[in-house]
């Protein structure tokens, strides 16, 4: 059993190399027992810390939410990886379901009603190297993924999660543990103990069909699922008391008094804000209701037209999009930053500069803020639109691009006047937006008829 074989914890001479052994279940120690009985009387039972800082800080799981950019209506789709020939992010050969899984991630799910996120274990990223890793995910990035701090930022994001997409490591486990939905996408009997609770959850455990569409694959996961007992009990048998646990046992074997205070772990850190920065180009649709409500879904880089695609169709495509040779037939060009950078002038040069440039575009949006973005659209409407609640306002503007080919008919979009608010849907969350024209009028160069999105 790895780690805890003789050899592992034997001296030459067959003592224990430790003082104390901790462990977090009795049933831990069962197997100790039988796998290197000479340790038994080492062997201390203490909780997991781990576990215990997870379970003290999910209060907070709506600001890890945040922090990773996940806006309401979005699943946080977690992806995680443990270090193994035959894990998620190893190299199984023929196998090998990550090749196929990264890019769909990002395609098949619509980017406003999910979010992806990826858990790598550290000796991944120490075997390989931050930069072959980002290299690897370097086209998974671009279209949405976020990487995740390995040491400091994976409980948190496991807190964030509503699913996680796995194999047999631990953070599987943990999330398990935790009542999350875990969908497994690889795993390997022969490197778990047959014995071990972690092997019996990966062999319960739903299984990924790497070939089958994902999202009603996880769509049936949520409706279906129901937390496991086990993960819950035999994570740890005295769930947030390790802190008071392991300072008696470290106190006990240095041989001083405990002191006074409580014994307390160090809370989980608030995680940077992160939001998703897609410069991948966006295949967007939009259906407008009779009640004049715009459905907008979009998808980054998707390889072939969504199966339930329905409505009007245009690319929305990012300045910094990796080939610029996109650009030159982008109906919608996108921007974010803070309104006053010096770089771009104003939002308003900005957009003027690049509807001057690419001359296939009816609309530039620079995107100010989780609620906020400036718009323009060639036939010479410019406004601001301001969301009732925080997400990526390139939708709203996609939305706004929809209404006016909705409102003017056969003619040109410009001819159509500007609707003072929008209802704007992407998946099960409705967004109310105002729209607050700009009377000045629009720059030299942006005066012609824009043609209706594709």
């Amino acid at each position: 059993m790895f780690g805890l074989g003789p050899e592992w914890i034997l001296t030459a001479g067959g003592t224990p190399i430790a003082d104390a052994m901790v462990f977090s279940h009795p049933e831990q120690i069962d197997r100790l027992a039988k796998s290197c009985p000479e340790a038994l009387p080492t062997a201390v039972l203490a909780g997991d810390p781990c576990f215990d800082r997870i379970l003290a800080a999910r209060h907070h799981r709506d600001r890890y939410r945040r922090a990773l950019g996940v806006h309401p209506g979005q699943r946080l789709v977690l992806l995680n990886s443990t270090w193994n020939p035959t894990s998620l992010f190893g190299d199984a050969g023929p196998e090998d379901v990550l090749p196929l899984l990264l890019p769909r991630l990002t395609s098949e799910l619509p980017a406003d009603e999910y979010r992806v996120a990826a858990v790598l274990h550290p000796n991944i990223w120490h075997g390989h190297g931050p930069g072959q890793i980002r290299l690897w995910l370097d086209r998974a990035r671009r279209a949405g993924l976020a990487l995740v701090d390995p040491l400091e930022g994976w409980r948190q994001a496991l807190i964030a999660a509503d699913v996680v997409l796995g194999d047999f490591g631990s953070v599987s486990y943990y999330a398990a543990a935790c009542g999350t939905p875990v969908l497994l996408g690889a795993d390997d009997p022969e490197a778990l103990g047959t014995e071990s609770p972690v092997a019996a959850f990966v062999r319960s455990a739903p299984r990924l069909d790497p070939y089958r569409a994902l999202p009603p694959q996880l769509d049936r996961l949520l409706a279906e699922h129901r937390p496991l007992d086990g993960p819950a009990e035999l994570t740890s048998s005295a769930p947030g008391q390790s802190a008071a646990l392991l300072r008696g046992l470290f106190y006990g074997i240095i041989g001083i008094p405990e002191p006074a205070a409580p014994a307390v772990l160090d809370p989980l850190p608030l995680p940077p804000y992160e939001p998703p920065l897609r410069t991948a180009p966006l295949r967007v649709l939009t259906r407008t209701g009779a009640d004049g409500t715009i459905t907008v879904r979009r998808f980054a880089e998707p390889r072939y037209e969504p199966d339930d695609a329905e409505g009007e169709g245009h690319l929305a495509v990012h300045e910094d999009t990796l080939d610029p040779g996109v650009l030159e037939s982008a109906d919608v060009v996108l921007r974010y930053g803070e309104a006053d950078d010096p770089r771009f002038g104003s939002p308003r040069q900005w957009a003027a500069e690049v509807l001057d440039r690419y001359r296939s575009a009816s609309l530039a949006a620079y995107v100010t803020g989780p609620r906020e973005c400036e718009v323009l659209h060639r036939g010479g409407l410019r406004c601001r639109l301001t969301s009732d609640t925080p997400g990526d306002p390139a939708v709203h503007a996609s939305a706004l691009l929809a209404r006016l080919h909705t409102d003017s008919g056969p003619g040109p979009a410009a001819t159509a006047p500007a609707p003072t608010t929008l209802t704007v849907v992407t998946g099960t969350h409705l967004a109310r937006v105002r729209v607050t024209v700009d009377r000045e009028g629009g720059p030299e160069g942006t005066g012609h008829a824009a043609r209706p999105g594709r």
